[in-house]
């Protein structure tokens, strides 16, 4: 008879080996919010400027002349109504990709002391983790500013509905990832410049923020529907306004994949790293 040790070895191996996966992302984690933490305030406000702007630009001022059941769906009351989950979906992907993207650029091109962190042993997916969870934190902590004005103009407190909460998450956990991959890969900060202008814009206009992409032509439908925006912006308008019935549960697992295949990725590129 096979004894069963060598298998309770194995097993409490493999619990023994997460655990320490997880200890490193959570410790590389916390390096980056004793950094983030003294900057909160700083953090909350600056995000908050771009989508007041829009809020003011398009909910007041272009809003007046869109009406329910004409333009977009007649489940909202008004047009100020339907961008405000698109501007907190807005406000979490430019802060998580643009802060991300800085502070690895800035380890890596100013400081110079991205070197020492690719010397520690720990393994590359927990780097990459630790470094979206600390972008993650930073689109969160902009978008509960976003949120926060949401409330203010609509008192909808399904602002706050846990599946609006998951899916803010995994948006800041896509373009968190995105921003780790780009702040590993530019060269200089001239070159985040021209991911923001040829990405993030256009993506801020396309992904469905200030539109309906159920009222485009299917060649454009198309494109749009390649956009992560898109998802984040139909599942949290969803969650704040529509019943579970009508919610788009693709979105969820959409977002999901495109964080993990985005770890992955940003995985690898830490693997190879030679700054």
């Amino acid at each position: 008879m096979t004894s069963p040790r060598p298998l309770l070895l194995s097993k409490s191996f493999k619990i023994s080996q997460i655990q320490i996966f997880i200890a490193d992302s959570l410790t590389i984690f916390w390096g980056e919010w004793l950094d983030l933490r003294v900057r909160i305030p700083q953090l909350a406000t600056s995000g908050l400027i771009s989508p007041l702007v829009y809020i003011l630009a398009f909910g007041f001022g272009l809003g007046g002349s869109i009406k329910p059941g004409v333009g977009i769906s007649g489940d909202y009351k008004s047009y100020l109504e339907f961008i405000l989950p698109g501007m907190v979906a807005l406000s979490s992907m430019t802060v998580s990709f643009v802060g991300t993207t800085f502070s690895i650029c800035g380890d890596r091109l100013f400081t110079k002391s991205f070197e020492e962190l690719l010397l520690v042993l720990v393994h590359p997916l927990a780097l990459h983790i630790g470094k979206m969870l600390a972008g993650v934190m930073r689109g969160l902590l902009t978008s509960l500013g976003v949120i926060l004005v949401a409330l203010l103009f609509t008192g909808n407190w399904r602002f706050l509905h846990p599946l609006f909460l998951l899916l803010l998450v995994l948006s800041c956990a896509v373009f968190s990832g995105l921003g780790v991959i780009v702040g590993l890969s530019v060269r200089s900060l001239e070159a985040v410049g021209l991911y923001n202008n040829f990405i993030i814009i256009p993506m801020s206009f396309l992904g469905g923020t200030f539109f309906d992409p159920n009222t485009l032509p299917a060649a454009l439908k198309v494109v749009v529907y390649l956009l992560p925006l898109t998802y984040a912006t139909l599942g949290l308008r969803a969650a704040a306004y529509l019943p579970l019935s009508q919610f788009p549960w693709y979105s969820i697992p959409i977002l999901l994949v495109m964080a993990i295949a985005l770890s992955l990725w940003g995985a690898y590129i830490f693997a190879h790293q030679q700054d």
